[in-house]
């Protein structure tokens, strides 16, 4: 047993008790060097009786070495793969070299291997223990932090030890956490006289001053020499655990500290490597045996370890430049031919300033990293290509390799310092005009979006004389941004110049992204062109199969649809983006595109479904460090709040939404929070606070010169007057709505200026433009805005004395808004209804409102009849998992099979 470490074995102890039982639990000891952290590894090993084991151990020089942790951890499982899916076992599969390598998102191999682990603990609980992960190569870090977060009831303990500090798999992470200490001075005192039974009380009170209590730093000062020193000399150097190592290494023959340095530089210390290695510098491995014997190395039948990592980095960081150079050449000069990506580092490490011969075996293993999806390892070998080659031109192109597969990896930061790093060198135009185009993709994403709506522009010009088709995709992506940044003149400017482009270029990408941005920068303006242009658009798409084969497209796919809001438009498009984005798991895709799927579900008969699709959105854009569609998302879930009465998140979500926007420069997506805003002080019933918001929602749209009539909130500005009494101002806003709506000519926003109208019409006149707006509403896809129609009708029919009348019309609107999960305005309705002298039910509150959106998302896929392992690949979660949120939505939907969880969802709308 550990000496005074009670307090952490305990906390290790629940963790494998828990999970053994079925629930998945994972905890981080983080210290300093030499705390003890692997000796509670150890200990956390022999209490996993009865479980299957998985262990690795991260290596600080194999972090370029791509998935080196992950094949090291996951090598006794590997037998499960083929119980993944399809689509994972071949991600997996190639990531962990056991076929041949073909790039997948980076999600696609933490998914699967989640999938793998909890396959494995099918057979029996597992344990899974990783020493030193601050060391283990980024893609394996990447892979595991994405499994981890997502194990819930899968019987799989996970104890880590990560070196305080040091960055780690931990950041970004919600992962558990224990901070391993020093020992108290009792414990201190105990294991100095174990050491070194003579320690007096005084010594031992001394060396825990000043060691910490660090058992490493007080089992190296142990003993008489340390102990006998008088109490008011301070503790010497070699307090330090390193400069004890190094002490005891500079009293070894030159010819062992030589043979020291080379296993040092050896990653994993095999006895054949260093052998062969150990030839080339004129040494043997018997050079090693001093070493041994002085506690410094362990020498086995196949490897050579140190004792502690400090001891090699010791010896290591002390060892002259020319003395690493020259172990890392022989190394290289040992090494397999199979192992090419190793012995590409240690040549670059090896290297003294540009050595086109290793900058091109260096772009190779990042080749074959890239091709195994494991894109930091690529990132860093292509950056070390590039500051390797002695071609000015090829640094250029091997530095947006660089930045490619950081940017796939989920490093948006690293991207584009690197696409910054490159720019210099981009001696070639179309080399230069790919650096920019991802630049300003890059930016559009995380922020600035005036930053990369800027670059793109400037990229666009540049490609317009040498790939036209190029140019256009860039001014549609430039007009997305000013769009995002609510530019409407922006918008159309970028729209007016992929015309003019692409009247010179062929093909149905061409025409798609020209007619978009062009149709978009028009329907900002307020003319109805822009919707023919958007439709031609739309159709283009629908005939085309490249949306399965091309990640820009698939966030465009459901633009049309969305922003011309008719009726059977692009019906399909959405669904079909999103299918695909998750069999190709895209991570910068799949956020943005679940926005856009989460938009159309609110406004229809699926709302309370979006909900859990915005949280999806979210979520993967946190972890893809997308602010901007973080922005959006979180606006657009502000206003489903708003409309299920949920105050506390929606004020929450707003206020995050538009500190984000203002940080990115996002001012759509602050227009959008506000709006939402405003609605929650509507159906608080709070007029005056509603109108303040709406004010400014009104402002910003102002501002930016946006006309379009789907973003004012004139309609419901011009409702609040009426009830304040302000009828002339009323009026006023209802008549230049009405005007912009027939300007855009689109039903959608036709019906709300109807409606408006309706409102303000005498007694005698208001059902004929009632019935109009309810005849737009139906060449239109808004449940919402129907049921709002709906409701002011009955509303103004119940206060004309036709109470009859009146009941019908806000019964339908009561029965859609508790569809859409839309509760705040269904009790507006039923209040109504009410008045009207007929008993209205609150609706059952144990329905969709109960579930969380995990629980929902995983209902609606398996009532749809996908099967419980088709919706962990979908949903990036364990089979257990899903029926462990199956369970829970059982319980609170009171069914017991899938056929009554069906039958309850369509009860539920």
């Amino acid at each position: 047993m550990l000496l005074g470490r009670e307090r952490e074995l305990d906390a290790i102890a629940r963790l494998l008790a828990e999970a053994a039982a079925g629930s998945s639990r994972v905890l981080a000891l983080v210290g300093e060097a030499g705390i003890g952290k692997s000796s509670l590894l150890e200990q956390a090993a022999g209490l996993a009786g009865g479980m299957s084991v998985l262990r690795a151990r991260g290596v600080q020089s194999e972090a370029h070495i791509p998935f080196a942790g992950l094949f090291e951890l996951l090598r006794p499982a590997i037998g499960s793969v083929e119980r993944l899916p399809a689509p994972q076992a071949a991600a997996l599969e190639s990531a962990l070299a056991l076929r041949p390598g073909r790039p997948h998102d980076r999600f696609a191999v933490g998914a699967a291997t989640l999938s793998l682990l909890a396959a494995h603990a099918e057979a029996a609980p597992l344990a899974l223990l990783v020493d030193d992960a601050q060391w283990l190569d980024g893609s394996s870090a990447d892979a595991l932090r994405f499994a981890l977060r997502r194990l819930v009831a899968d019987p799989i303990a996970v104890v880590l030890t990560v070196r305080e500090g040091e960055p780690s798999l931990l950041d970004g992470s919600d992962l558990p956490v224990l901070h391993v200490g020093g020992l108290d001075l009792a414990a201190t005192a105990e294991l100095l006289r174990r050491q070194a039974p003579e320690t007096s009380d005084d010594a031992a009170a001394r060396l825990h001053r000043d060691t910490g209590g660090n058992p490493l730093a007080l089992l190296e000062l142990a003993g008489e020499e340390a102990a006998a020193l008088p109490l008011q000399i301070p503790v010497p150097a070699v307090t330090s655990v390193s400069t004890a190592y190094l002490q005891r290494v500079r009293t070894l023959p030159q010819r062992t500290r030589a043979a020291l340095v080379l296993a040092a530089a050896s990653e994993r210390g095999e006895i054949a490597v260093l052998a062969r290695a150990a030839g080339r510098l004129g040494l043997d491995l018997g050079d090693l045996v001093p070493a041994e014997e002085l506690g410094l190395v362990d020498l086995h039948a196949d490897r050579a370890e140190f004792r502690h990592p400090l001891t090699r980095s010791a010896i290591y960081g002390d060892a002259s430049a020319d003395e690493r150079r020259a172990a890392h050449r022989a190394l290289a000069d040992a090494l397999p031919d199979a192992d090419a990506d190793r012995r590409a580092w240690h040549l670059a490490l090896a290297a003294i300033g540009p050595d086109a011969t290793v900058s091109s075996a260096l772009e190779q293993a990042g080749a074959r990293a890239r091709d195994r999806s494991a894109y930091d390892a690529a990132s860093h070998a292509f950056e070390r290509a590039a500051l390797l080659s002695p071609d000015g031109a090829r640094r250029g192109a091997l530095g947006l390799a660089a930045a490619e597969a950081a940017w796939l990896g989920g490093l948006p930061a690293r991207a584009a310092t690197l696409l910054d790093e490159a720019l210099p060198h981009a001696e070639d135009e179309r080399l230069l005009v790919a650096l920019e185009h991802l630049r300003g993709h890059v930016a559009l994403r995380r922020g600035p979006v005036e930053r990369g709506r800027s670059i793109l522009l400037a990229a666009a010009e540049r490609a317009a004389a040498v790939d036209p088709e190029a140019a256009v995709v860039m001014l549609a992506e430039a007009a997305e941004g000013a769009f995002f940044a609510a530019d409407a003149a922006g918008v159309q400017a970028c729209g007016e110049r992929a015309t003019a482009l692409a009247a010179g270029a062929d093909g149905g990408r061409t025409a798609f992204f020209s007619r978009m941005a062009a149709g978009m920068g028009l329907v900002l303006g307020g003319r109805d062109e822009g919707a023919g242009l958007m439709r031609e658009a739309v159709a283009v798409l629908e005939r085309s199969d490249e949306l399965e084969g091309d990640p820009r497209l698939l966030t465009w796919a459901a633009m049309g649809p969305l922003w011309l809001r008719e009726a059977g438009l692009g019906d399909g498009l959405v669904e079909r983006a999103v299918a695909s984005a998750r069999a190709r798991s895209p991570a910068g895709a799949l956020p943005h595109v679940l926005t856009y799927q989460a938009l159309v579900q609110a406004a229809t008969d699926r709302g309370a479904q979006s909900v859990a699709t915005f949280d999806e959105a979210i979520r993967l854009a946190r972890e893809t460090g997308q602010r901007t569609i973080l922005a959006g998302a979180l606006a657009r879930l502000a206003l489903v709040d708003a409309r299920s009465g949920h105050e506390a998140d929606c004020r929450a979500h707003a206020a995050e939404a538009l500190a984000l926007a203002r940080e990115v420069g996002a001012h759509l997506f602050e227009i959008w929070a506000l709006a939402a805003l405003g609605e929650l002080e509507l159906v608080r019933g709070d007029a005056g606070a509603a109108l303040e918001r709406f004010a400014e929602q009104q402002a910003a749209l102002d501002r930016n010169g946006i006309a379009d009539a789907d973003l004012s909130p004139a309609p419901d500005r011009a409702e609040l007057c009426l009830r304040v009494g302000r009828a002339a101002e009323a009026a006023e806003l209802a008549e230049a709505f009405f005007a912009s709506a027939a300007a855009k000519s689109q039903p959608w926003a036709l019906a709300r200026a109807t409606r408006a109208r309706a409102l303000l019409a005498a007694d005698d006149a208001c059902g004929g433009h009632f019935e109009e707006a309810l005849a737009l509403h139906e060449r239109a896809s808004d449940a919402f805005e129907t049921a709002r129609t709906e409701l002011a009708y009955g509303s103004r029919l119940r206060r004309c004395g036709r109470r009859l009348d009146a009941r019908e019309r806000l019964r339908t609107a009561l029965a859609t808004f508790d569809g859409l999960g839309a509760a705040a305005w269904a009790e507006i309705a039923r209040a109504e209804l009410v008045a009207t002298g007929e008993t209205a039910r609150r609706r059952d509150p144990s329905t969709l409102d109960d579930l969380t959106p995990q629980e929902l998302k995983v209902s609606l896929l398996l009532a749809g009849g996908k099967t419980t392992r088709e919706a962990a690949a979908a949903l990036f979660l364990s089979p257990k998992t899903i029926e462990y949120h199956l369970r829970n939505a059982y319980r609170k939907l009171g069914v017991r099979s899938r056929q009554e969880l069906a039958a309850a969802l369509d009860t539920a709308g």
